[in-house]
């Protein structure tokens, strides 16, 4: 119980204040609109850019970590996929999109700040690892799905061309490539920016959960419950358990075990939504994914918190 109130509750009561107060009309749509702008082209690919830039990536970037959370992660999307196209006799595009949600857990806006109110600020450096390639291998993952089912498996460079514009277009993307940039050249950045940068990334957490909390009111559950909740038994529940038995097989350590897990057992990200809006398919079940599973995130990750040692 002491978990629930000292790490989950807060980070939830800023989500839930952005929800009350575009609820209440006391922060408009187009406010909404431009803090998660502001948060998601800015704050945060200037956070993952600073983080990344200082890596130590020797000893950051283990494989093992990066196969645990994956196995978990890509499993989601197959039983997504699967599950949408064989229990639910969804068309395979949507059954695509359905896979995504399974697949891209919301390892910034929830699973940064649990995982530092849980275990400090020292604990995330696994979280980043994990994140500097969340978001290239997952859209690779599903556009490259998605255009074969379009296509009928006879993509070809179209299929090269569409994955390149959507990940190389993404600002986290960006911001994680010149991260790495300046990492692995050595270039020295002047005091002046850093502190500059260091001003934004400050902002970006709490901004991004008050902007989400916005957000999540427009995405009111309609319809489609039995695919949305099974989705977030994928999400909430499958992702992180493969992830956990991984992480044990392949023997990590105390942190990165804590960090794998606790990120896996985030609710979907508001990028399941964008992918499924993209292709203009499964959107109900997209967001109303985002709601349920944020919802109900909150005890799940709870019991997860209670199970890591």
């Amino acid at each position: 119980m002491q978990a629930l109130l000292d790490v989950i509750l807060p980070v939830f009561l800023v989500l839930g204040a952005g929800y009350v107060a575009v609820w209440r009309g006391l922060f408009s749509d187009a406010g909404v609109d431009g803090l998660m702008v502001f948060t998601q082209k800015f704050a945060i690919p200037a956070l993952l850019f600073r983080a990344i830039s200082s890596l130590d990536l020797s000893q950051n970037f283990d494989l093992s970590l990066l196969v645990s959370f994956y196995t978990g992660a890509v499993t989601g999307f197959a039983a997504g996929l699967l599950g949408a196209r064989f229990l639910f006799g969804r068309p395979w595009q949507d059954s695509v999109a359905i896979g995504f949600i399974g697949l891209f857990s919301n390892s910034l806006l929830l699973g940064l700040p649990i995982t530092e109110r849980a275990y400090g600020a020292d604990a995330l450096t696994a979280n980043f690892a994990i994140i500097a390639i969340h978001s290239p291998l997952c859209y690779g993952i599903g556009i490259t799905a998605m255009e074969i089912v379009r296509s009928q498996g006879s993509g070809g460079l179209q299929t090269v061309k569409s994955i390149l514009k959507a990940m190389f277009s993404n600002a986290l993307v960006v911001g994680i490539a010149l991260g790495f940039t300046v990492n692995l050249t050595g270039l020295p950045l002047p005091g002046v920016l850093t502190d500059a940068i260091d001003l934004i990334t400050r902002a970006a957490l709490p901004a991004a959960l008050f902007g989400l909390g916005g957000v999540l009111y427009r995405y009111r559950p309609e319809g489609d419950m039995k695919t949305v909740l099974y989705i977030c038994a994928v999400s909430l529940i499958l992702h992180p358990s493969i992830t956990f038995g991984m992480a044990k097989l392949n023997g990590l350590s105390l942190d990165q075990l804590r960090s794998a897990v606790v990120t896996a057992a985030m609710a979907p990200g508001v990028n399941t939504y964008i992918f499924a809006n993209m292709y203009g398919v499964a959107k109900r079940v997209a967001a109303s994914a985002v709601l349920v599973g944020t919802a109900g995130s909150i005890v799940t990750v709870w019991l997860w918190l209670a199970l890591l040692p």
